[in-house]
């Protein structure tokens, strides 16, 4: 099997791997070429992050994946069960069933039933494709988290967003080709957005909302002087290089600060939301004290997905919901209901739908007994719900189902590599042939498994 980048360098005979070897340089080289063609005026070569040509002609071209942490309640969101309203109170394992406290309704042509929670987000029922029948191998947070980001729990291996960044790299050279906006903290941390063994220019970068987005973006010195104080130190790094053969945290170190010296002089105003309309500003929620922060978040989303970034996740806290259910779902929902529909509005407007893939998912779900007296639920990674939008998925249906009670799912179920397999065939990469060549065997997001959903393609 040729190893994914080994067909850019086939007119030269020779895999990624020779390549790398041949050069002594690797990626810190092609970081430094591309800082030379930049100078001169003469392309040498693109760097890593260049945008490459998929396995087949792809139906998304970049993905803005919303983490909801702590476990949304799939029973009293997107998961209708009519017979769980019927059995409230009956004994089932653990505890009693409760049926949902809030009504569902078809929403749209389709008629997609969904939460009175989402009143705004139900104004785009036709465009959502809602995965009942997810599943996933761990109720634990930690491991869940990492599992829906890396494909695996029990191994540090590179996050979903850096596999597509290495498979497709990036339309902007100025811009990161991943960039993660307030990534969870203590739930695995940076290995969510990491690049483990592929090169760290896949990694992702972090951005932050507030007054600091990107920590010392700015710099102090003429841009003149930057740039010959960079020279110096790329050159001691490239001697460094050279005698180390193929370093590849050193090769990092000097793409990072090659893209960090680009990053400067577009980063600032790609994050500056005064210049947006108030219309736009009120649409997303930024004037509201429940939704400024994930609206925030969904405005710099739209931003970064149309100047070039390949892969934007964004995050909601606070899904944890064992107790005071009946309070703090309904404050979840409204935070993110608004500014996601205005992010889908958006995407639609400026034609950005069609080849940008959304997609909203939790670590896993909630159960449909009840805890702590009825106001609470335990978690479920059995059964829950995902949806997708647009990037190539249909439109305003359901696939797969949770048992009568949405306890576990029972048909056609999804995994979480099914799902990474699904997103990768949408970006126009074969998950199969998607591979990276580490301590001697052939790593892939979705390890040995997974299944593209086919029945969800448009």
């Amino acid at each position: 099997m040729l190893h994914h980048h080994q067909r850019y360098f086939d007119q030269r005979l020779c895999s990624r791997r020779q390549m790398l070897k041949q050069s002594s340089l690797g990626f810190g080289f092609l970081a430094l070429a591309g800082l030379t063609s930049e100078s001169t005026g003469k392309e040498i070569f693109q760097g890593p992050l260049a945008a490459k040509t998929p396995h087949f002609p792809a139906r998304a071209k970049r993905v803005i994946m919303m983490f909801m942490q702590g476990g949304p309640s799939h029973v009293d969101t997107f998961d209708y069960k009519p017979e769980l309203q019927a059995s409230e109170g009956k004994s089932y394992g653990r505890g009693n069933l409760l049926a949902s406290p809030w009504q569902f309704s078809p929403q749209g042509e389709s008629g997609l039933p969904i939460s009175e929670l989402f009143p705004h987000l139900s104004q785009h029922a036709d465009d959502l494709c809602l995965i009942n029948s997810m599943h996933t191998d761990n109720p634990a947070h930690p491991q869940a988290t990492i599992m829906m980001h890396t494909g695996s729990i029990n191994f540090v291996r590179p996050s979903m967003g850096s596999w597509a960044v290495y498979g497709l790299g990036t339309t902007n050279k100025n811009l990161p080709g991943f960039v993660t906006i307030n990534p969870v903290g203590n739930l695995g941390g940076a290995q969510n957005y990491g690049s483990a063994f592929l090169p760290a220019a896949y990694q992702g970068t972090r951005v932050d909302t507030g007054k600091d987005p990107i920590a010392n973006i700015q710099s102090r010195r003429p841009r003149k002087e930057q740039r010959e104080h960079l020279d110096l130190l790329q050159s001691l790094n490239e001697d460094a290089l050279r005698t180390a053969n193929v370093d590849t945290e050193l090769e990092g170190v000097i793409e990072s600060y090659e893209l960090a010296f680009r990053m400067q002089s577009e980063v600032p105003n790609l994050l500056d939301l005064s210049e947006e309309t108030n219309a736009t500003k009120e649409a997303y929620g930024l004037n509201s004290r429940e939704t400024t922060n994930f609206g925030t978040q969904c405005l710099m989303a739209r931003r970064f997905a149309e100047a070039g970034v390949r892969f934007i996740e964004i995050t909601h806290r606070g899904w944890d919901q064992h107790n005071a259910l009946r309070t703090k779902l309904p404050s979840n929902c409204q935070a993110i209901d608004q500014p996601i529909s205005a992010l889908l509005q958006d995407l639609k407007q400026r034609n950005l739908l069609e080849d940008t893939l959304v997609i909203w998912t939790g670590e896993f779900g909630r159960t449909a007994t009840d805890q702590n007296n009825g106001n609470g639920r335990r978690h479920n990674n059995r059964g829950f719900t995902t949806w997708l939008a647009g990037g190539g998925v249909k439109g305003g249906i359901r696939h797969g189902a949770t048992d009568p009670v949405g306890m576990e799912s029972v048909e056609d179920k999804v995994h979480i590599h099914d799902l990474h397999a699904t997103v990768l065939h949408l970006l126009g990469l074969n998950h199969e042939e998607l591979t990276y060549r580490h301590s001697g065997r052939d790593f892939r997001l979705t390890d040995v498994y997974g299944n593209v959903v086919n029945d969800i393609l448009a």
